[in-house]
């Protein structure tokens, strides 16, 4: 009996991807390594990046029919609007997967009704994202040693029409992404057989590269003017500050006259002095597995952090969101929203804004459908597993 063989769609148009999965296979087919390892590796042996996906495989639906319509609870606040609970999430170097991607992303956001969260790296200037029509603008700060920058790009965002900040805390200090590292003979410089990957993806390196890599165009004052990618580079890595510390996000709060939200969160007694300290919010992750490996998935932290901050802070988490069900499983266990990274980069890598559009109309197609069919059901541990009781 002829096997029966399952391939995922490669190359055609993206509104044919069925999944996030197959998006993901059209956009490595497209990039050269360089670029998709940027976008896929995690830190040392993957472990947190594995574990991201283990904690949302780990829950299982229990549904019941009987008793009429889901009772997942409605999402208020700064997120109430919004058709699908999921948040764009900050990242960088976007433009290594698809010229001018940030703007394809803020559009596909817009599009479908969700936060762009656009990071201090991204690859266009803060302003010209907020020119999108329609767009829910949240920006992303990393924190640096000289507070008057810091200070200097909160204003920018805020001039652009930004209301809600979001703190990265667990980033200043890069970590080691190895297979994205094996590609570079020394810090920015990429090794021959890397070299010659590249020129083996024509579509790639005619977009991409020829019109020159991307610059880091939030940062163009304090570089300098400098466009050059690897000049900037040295300089995010020199200037960052080392730590970021409570008194820095006290300060940073104090000027932030809009909603705040510290990204990172880890740790219950983290998410306890986030709020003390007046954010609106924390986002709970281990930064998509590429910081620190071993890292707790965020989760695994988020019914204890729900119940611990009551109701009314806003809580997100990040990590491993590859399926509408993934949204769903979270909001079961008290998230407002996950916020993703790479599901929509996949889909801006296949095609960009219109493989945006696809990945999230996939995961509210899947996140509708997953709604309806757990009925008035629950969400519990998968059988074998321990862990905490059925919500």
């Amino acid at each position: 009996m002829t096997a029966l063989l399952r391939r995922y769609r490669t190359r055609g148009r993206v509104e044919r991807a069925h999944s996030i999965a197959e998006l993901r296979a059209m956009a490595l087919r497209r990039l050269p390594r360089l670029a998709a390892e940027y976008l896929e590796s995690g830190a040392e042996d993957e472990l947190s990046l594995a574990a991201n996906r283990a904690a949302f495989d780990g829950m299982e639906f229990m549904p019941r029919m009987g008793g009429g319509k889901s009772e997942v609870p409605a999402t208020s606040g700064r997120l109430a609007h919004q058709a699908l609970p999921y948040v764009i999430a900050p990242t960088g170097l976007n433009g290594l997967q698809w010229r001018e991607a940030d703007l394809a992303l803020a559009r596909g956001a817009a599009g479908a009704g969700v936060v762009f969260t656009q990071s201090t790296v991204s690859n266009t200037d803060v302003g010209e994202i907020a020119r999108t029509p329609g767009l829910a603008h949240w920006f992303q700060l990393y924190v640096f040693s000289d507070m008057q920058l810091v200070l200097a790009l909160m204003a920018r965002a805020y001039e652009a029409g930004v209301r809600t900040l979001v703190v990265t805390v667990d980033a200043n200090t890069v970590g080691n992404r190895e297979w994205d590292t094996r590609l570079y003979a020394r810090p920015g410089v990429p090794t021959p057989a890397a070299r010659i990957d590249a020129l083996l993806h024509p579509r790639w390196f005619a977009s991409v590269y020829l019109p020159g890599l991307p610059s880091f165009p939030n940062l163009t004052e304090a570089l300098g003017g400098r466009r050059d990618l690897i000049a900037a580079s040295h300089w995010l890595r020199d200037n960052i500050a080392p730590h970021v510390t409570w008194v820095q996000l006290e300060q940073i709060r104090a000027a932030w006259t809009g909603d705040l939200l510290i990204k990172g969160i880890a740790h219950l007694a983290d998410a306890r002095e986030a709020i003390a300290i007046g954010a609106q919010g924390v986002v709970l992750g281990n930064h998509g597995g590429r910081q620190l490996d071993g890292a707790v998935s965020g989760l695994s932290l988020l019914r204890q952090v729900r119940d611990d901050l009551g109701a009314g802070p806003t809580i997100l988490v990040e990590g491993g969101v590859r399926r509408g069900n993934d949204i769903l499983k979270a909001r079961l266990l008290g998230a407002d929203a996950v916020m993703g990274g790479r599901a929509t980069l996949y889909g801006v890598a296949a095609g960009g804004e219109a493989g945006v559009a696809r990945a999230l109309t996939i995961l509210r197609t899947e996140y509708d459908r997953s709604v309806r069919l757990l009925g008035s059901g629950e969400l519990a541990p998968k059988r074998g597993n321990k862990g905490r009781d059925a919500v």
